[in-house]
């Protein structure tokens, strides 16, 4: 019976330590995440729409003989999206 309580005691702990080093690591990731939001410069801001057609003005040409030359001429490109 001796051998039953040391191993339900080392089960304990063992489950007690494993959920305050998941703690640590959640709270220590929340904060890392506050101090490079502060720290980081923003963004720049996304291309306005313009920019985009321009874009694709220049690439749709590519696109739609590469289209052409897959599908054998049946294909047509309808919709060009930058994802």
């Amino acid at each position: 019976m001796d051998n039953i309580g040391i191993g339900l005691m080392l089960m304990l702990v063992g489950m007690i330590t494993v959920f305050v080093i998941l703690l640590i690591v959640i709270y220590g990731s929340r904060l890392l995440i506050r101090l490079i939001n502060k720290i980081a410069p923003e963004e720049a801001p996304a291309a306005s729409k313009k920019d985009a057609k321009d874009d694709n003005a220049a690439v749709r040409p590519i696109l739609e003989a590469a289209v052409a030359q897959i599908t054998g001429g049946k294909g047509h490109i309808v919709n060009i999206k930058k994802l």
